[in-house]
């Protein structure tokens, strides 16, 4: 028997709590990272952003209020889409900084593709999982290969173009998601064990062609590349190249110690000489300025987000919901952790805004989308008070 609820009673006002508390954060740090590059106007890089989230609230509200199993009948048009999409980047991309990410100018309006295609992936592989464990299918190393090819089949296309604009980052999103996926697919612990071994190979192998045929290395791995893997090795010793932001961004969350500097009074953060400091180093200004237990408030917002998420993934009765927020927690986990852990030091430089909180455009509308999806998988789960739908 169902137990029926209404739209608005099934809503997570949790998450869009948690979702307001992370805006508010995002706020505070741009006005205070921004505020000596528009000494006319402060509030600049701060109306800009209520404009993004504005605008990323509609696109939420639109991904909740669509049924999302029509999804599985969008994902090959929206795949196709993403496709098109990043070869058009390629061939008739905007170069900015040596790199071709976006479709329009280098001087007005522009967006990245690559932002998007990662939400298409998502829901690709979450229809591609949907329908081969729809039927029951007999455990076996060969069956897994079959579930990791179609998996990678998927993904594959997208990552490389991505790798070649070039956009680490981004690309190592889609990985994430194909991770996820896989350990949402049902794959056993041999095929996983597996696949990390390779994946260790072949950083092993990377540093062995480093140090024995870096013509052929450098090829793999770019020159800018590689200064940034050097940049983290030895931050001090590469301070005027690579290292330059990660050096200051950690003396500005050193000097934050226990409490912070206070908004506005960070020095690192107030001194204009860490670039993007409001997108990708935001972290630093809320580590210098609200110290080590303002990082850890944003910390735990963030654990509750997603553990809402894994709540709303377990409760929902059906497969393919389930692996849209499946999906959904490893985009959104890996870019936490690999912002936070290279403004710290602890991964290399990939260019990786801070989710909500960076100051954006196409990464935060498309992030905005992810939640609206997860919303709409909860809004639309079925309860029963005997059991749960077959």
């Amino acid at each position: 028997m169902e137990e029926r609820k209404t739209s608005l009673q099934q809503l997570d006002f949790t998450l869009l709590f948690l979702l307001f508390v992370l805006m508010c954060i995002s706020l505070l740090a741009i006005y205070s990272g921004t505020t000596d590059q528009y000494s006319v106007d402060p509030m600049h890089y701060v109306k800009r952003q209520i404009i993004w989230f504005g605008i990323g609230t509609i696109l939420m509200l639109a991904a909740m209020s669509i049924d999302y199993e029509m999804l599985k009948n969008l994902s090959i048009p929206l795949y196709g889409l993403g496709i098109a999409s990043l070869l058009v980047v390629h061939f008739f991309g905007v170069e900015i900084n040596g790199a071709t990410r976006w479709i329009g100018s280098a001087e007005g309006q522009r967006f990245q593709p690559s932002e998007f295609v990662k939400i298409f992936v998502l829901i690709t592989l979450a229809h591609l999982l949907y329908t081969i464990t729809k039927k029951p299918r007999k455990k076996s190393f060969k069956s897994d290969c079959i579930v990791v090819l179609k998996i990678v089949a998927v993904g594959l296309p997208p990552f490389a173009l991505i790798l070649v604009q070039p956009d680490l980052g981004t690309a190592l999103i889609i990985a994430s998601v194909m991770f996820s996926m896989l350990l949402m697919s049902g794959v056993t612990y041999r095929m996983l064990s597996l696949l990390v071994s390779l994946a260790v190979s072949g950083i092993v192998f990377l540093v062995w062609l480093h140090n024995n045929y870096f013509t052929l290395f450098n090829k793999v791995i770019k020159g800018h590349q590689l200064d940034r893997i050097y940049a983290w090795l030895d931050p001090t010793a590469n301070v005027g190249n690579e290292g330059y932001q990660l050096y200051h961004a950690l003396q500005g969350i050193g000097a934050g110690k226990l409490y912070g500097s206070g908004l506005g009074q960070g020095v690192k953060s107030q001194s204009g000489i860490i670039p993007e400091l409001h997108t990708d180093f935001i972290f630093t200004v809320i580590g210098e300025e609200f110290g080590f237990v303002g990082a850890t408030v944003l910390i735990i917002v963030y654990f509750l987000l997603l553990y809402r998420m894994v709540i709303i993934a377990f409760n929902c009765n059906n497969t393919f919901g389930t692996y849209l927020v499946a999906g959904t927690i490893g985009l959104l986990m890996f870019q936490i952790f690999q912002n936070i852990a290279m403004t710290i030091g602890l991964m290399p430089i990939t260019g990786l805004a801070l989710p909500f909180i960076s100051y954006g455009g196409s990464a935060l509308l498309s992030n905005m989308i992810a939640i609206g999806i997860v919303l709409n998988v909860n809004v639309r789960t079925k309860h029963y008070m005997f059991g749960e739908e077959d």
